[in-house]
């Protein structure tokens, strides 16, 4: 017969706390598969869009070039900085070199930054060299 005491939290979830490294692995994980299961996708439909004809790429193009385009390649273009900076501290750690906890902590939050800046840089790039329409 089951007992009616409830059952034991384990010790860590009373104590443990999310960290900068933690959620930069997480977030590692979530930037490669928003690329896999949605930037590939989109990247396939602009190809089908192109070989199809004018007409499918206009509507693809005029997606695109919306509002709503522009947060979608923006958020992937973050994307992929963002796991970019990720594989190369992973790769720094697969030297052995790293594991301290500041230098840890420190090349975590420096993923953070290095995603955001290079993405600002990209897209400023574009908007003065091109501009937004």
């Amino acid at each position: 017969m089951a007992s009616a005491r409830p059952r034991p939290l384990s010790p860590h979830l009373s104590i443990w706390r999310w960290r900068v490294h933690a959620i930069v692995s997480i977030t590692h994980r979530i930037t490669g598969n928003a690329m896999a299961f949605a930037a590939v996708p989109i990247f396939v439909w602009w190809l089908a869009a192109a070989a199809t004809g004018e007409e499918a790429y206009g509507t693809f193009y005029d997606l695109a070039r919306g509002p709503l385009g522009y947060i979608v390649a923006i958020g992937f273009t973050w994307s992929f900085f963002q796991h970019m900076g990720s594989g190369l501290r992973h790769l720094v750690m697969d030297t052995g070199a790293g594991y301290e906890i500041q230098t840890a902590r420190r090349s975590a939050t420096a993923v953070f930054v290095f995603g955001v800046v290079m993405t600002l840089l990209f897209w400023g790039a574009i908007y003065l060299t091109k501009g937004f329409e």
